[in-house]
């Protein structure tokens, strides 16, 4: 690959490199601001995703304490809710934002939510597409096979429709847990900035995620495209 292939692959993907740092440091940045605001009724993060699971009839969800910073998720296959010990443990504006988001899940997850089960039913071609994708890819483009590398991009673009699903995904279960935790009682109307502030920028990641791996299969293609008019 020559430098002006290199030059390419920056102007394509630095300003997507540069919103994903951004989003990151937002959230970041929101979690430790936020985390430090506690509720006015002492709930913890754990007691939070209890009581809107409860009143949504997911008493059958359990909700156990995992390692690792900002590694909250739902396991709709062992209907698990996982919450990381910073937010599992701790009565604070933030822990009740992303505990309540994470119950969102498990409630898309009951009601059959479209987008959901479809990104569920991709997974094993996500898993096998962002890993055998740009092999493929790179393999079929250095040694001038374009149907290989062509295929290595269809790969790919699992990878890419996954990312664009995530994105509704993710904004439901927020929108959910914003009109759950008011509905609810567990967080008054004046803490609500701290919640929207916490899970927007959540949200941001996702769509600096699907902006990064869209930009990569842009990159492929036009690599793919050149390569082919110049053969």
């Amino acid at each position: 690959m020559n430098f002006g292939g290199y030059g390419l692959y920056l102007l394509i993907s630095l300003p997507a490199l540069l919103l994903g740092l951004y989003a990151q440091a937002k959230v970041q940045g929101s979690f430790n601001k936020y985390s430090r605001v506690r509720t006015s009724n002492g709930m913890t993060g754990a007691e939070v995703a209890r009581k809107v699971l409860d009143a949504n009839h997911l008493e059958s969800v359990q909700i156990e304490q995992t390692r690792g910073a900002l590694s909250d998720h739902y396991d709709p296959r062992s209907r698990i809710l996982r919450l990381s010990q910073a937010v599992y443990a701790t009565p604070s504006i933030a822990a009740a934002g992303i505990a309540a988001h994470e119950a969102g899940h498990a409630i898309q997850h009951s009601q059959n939510y479209g987008p959901l089960a479809l990104r569920s039913l991709i997974v094993p071609a996500v898993q096998l597409g962002s890993l055998l994708g740009p092999i493929v890819f790179m393999v079929g483009f250095l040694f001038q096979r374009y149907n290989l590398a062509l295929i290595g991009v269809l790969l790919f673009a699992a990878t890419a429709v996954f990312s664009i699903i995530t994105i509704p995904v993710e904004m439901d279960a927020s929108r959910r847990a914003k009109e759950l935790l008011t509905s609810t009682g567990i967080v008054y109307s004046g803490e609500m900035e701290g919640v929207n502030n916490v899970l927007d920028a959540a949200a941001l990641t996702y769509v600096a995620g699907a902006v990064q791996v869209l930009s990569t299969l842009v990159y492929y293609g036009l690599l793919l495209f050149g390569g082919r008019r110049r053969n």
